[in-house]
């Protein structure tokens, strides 16, 4: 097997992630293909992660994408999670992943309805289930976009409620509106639209999936094939990487990432004595780039690309992360993690660097924190996943 070096992978990174200066995306489109999605869970990410590689972004260019042109969508993904995906590969994720995880999740939908009390057994609840999406996907189509509390005046039935861990301290019965809407979207039949306030907000207008995009995801792809498609772009953007890697980041079974591994003729490499796939013909080292330093936000997609991460995170883990697996801001270096950042409720960026990096990175890291300071423009980011490092630089 080809060896391919740590010092190669992290050489990766800065080119193909768009994070080297002599890489950098032309827009947010090319900065999501860079990193096949953008994590869009915390709604910041989305904005923060593009203008880290793209030069000049501005807010208001990435929300011409999303809600303008329509060449980016927010859609459900991999692992249950909330991405921003170019829209023409929005069908292979939604065949690949989604598809699967709204069938778990009617079935889970299904079981608390019925423990709720609504429709008294589990077909009964089912057919209400169905009734409910029906009368809700018809009045978002009359009204061609609205609001969760605007369909719940429409469909009273969306205003039931769930019992949810009763007898328990934590015990809560949260109306059934957010489950709805989260199953009609699994199913590729509305998006998330424009947010409900300013760039940083979490709540969304909802359209009909049709409406928004001409066609819809498209025409339904064959799921062996959306995998095999997805498989190929995860390896373009974080090759080389392992099989547990991949199943990490898709939700895939152990079984599937290996076929979806097998069917696009994955390349076994050597990664210090683990073994690792690349693309056919990607086994060469990529082009020598020149020093570079980035500073990436709390769930960027770059160190959320594998399961492994002492190649490039080496022992921050505990600094940077919280107690979940979500990542906090983070300072980088030639393609590895050397700190973290955060704002203090003056709004300028703070970082702290967890190891020496030299006269010349620092200097560049300061430049950097500057920029970010005047790219947010007083605008104080507080990640929805804190780390205990960005808790500490946020702080007076």
């Amino acid at each position: 097997m080809e060896r391919i070096e740590v010092g190669e992978r992290r050489a990766r990174i800065g080119r193909r992630h768009r994070l080297a200066p002599s890489c950098q995306a032309a827009d947010p489109v090319q900065a999501a293909e860079s990193v096949v999605v953008l994590h869009a869970t915390d709604p910041a990410t989305v904005h923060l992660s593009v203008a880290a590689r793209v030069p000049g972004s501005e807010v208001a260019g990435t929300e011409r994408a999303l809600y303008d042109d329509r060449t980016l969508i927010r859609m459900l993904g991999m692992r249950r999670t909330v991405f921003v995906a170019p829209t023409k590969f929005a069908p292979v994720i939604q065949a690949a992943c989604t598809d699967d995880i709204a069938v778990k999740q009617r079935k889970l939908l299904v079981k608390h309805l019925t423990e709720a009390g609504i429709g008294g057994d589990p077909d009964a609840s089912g057919k209400w289930l169905r009734a409910v999406e029906e009368s809700t996907a018809t009045a978002l189509t009359l009204r061609g976009s609205a609001t969760a509390n605007e369909l719940s005046a429409d469909e009273p039935r969306l205003r039931s409620r769930l019992a949810m861990a009763a007898g328990k301290s934590y015990a809560a019965q949260p109306y059934v509106t957010s489950r709805v809407l989260f199953q009609l979207a699994a199913e590729g039949r509305i998006v998330r639209g424009r947010p409900l306030g300013t760039w940083l907000s979490g709540q969304h207008q909802w359209a009909p999936a049709e409406k928004w995009v001409p066609g819809g995801l498209g025409d339904k792809l064959p799921v062996d094939d959306a995998r095999a498609e997805l498989a190929k772009a995860w390896l373009g953007s974080f090759g080389p990487g392992t099989a547990v890697d991949l199943q990490w980041w898709s939700g895939w079974t152990l079984g599937q990432t290996r076929k979806a591994l097998k069917a696009v003729e994955a390349v076994e490499v050597d990664l210090n004595g683990a073994i690792g796939y690349v693309l056919p013909g990607d086994e060469e080292p990529t082009e020598e780039l020149g020093p570079w330093v980035a500073l990436l936000p709390a769930l960027d997609p770059t160190p959320m690309g594998w399961k492994d991460r002492d190649w490039y995170l080496g022992e921050y883990k505990p600094q940077l992360f919280d107690n979940t697996g979500n990542v906090g801001p983070t300072i980088w270096v030639n393609g590895r993690i050397v700190g973290g950042w955060g704002q203090p409720e003056s709004g300028e960026v703070r970082f702290r660097l967890l190891e020496d990096v030299g006269a010349e990175a620092t200097a560049a890291i300061e430049i950097e924190a500057a920029k970010w300071t005047s790219w947010l423009a007083g605008v104080r980011v507080t990640p929805r996943f804190r780390s205990p490092l960005e808790k500490t630089l946020s702080q007076g």
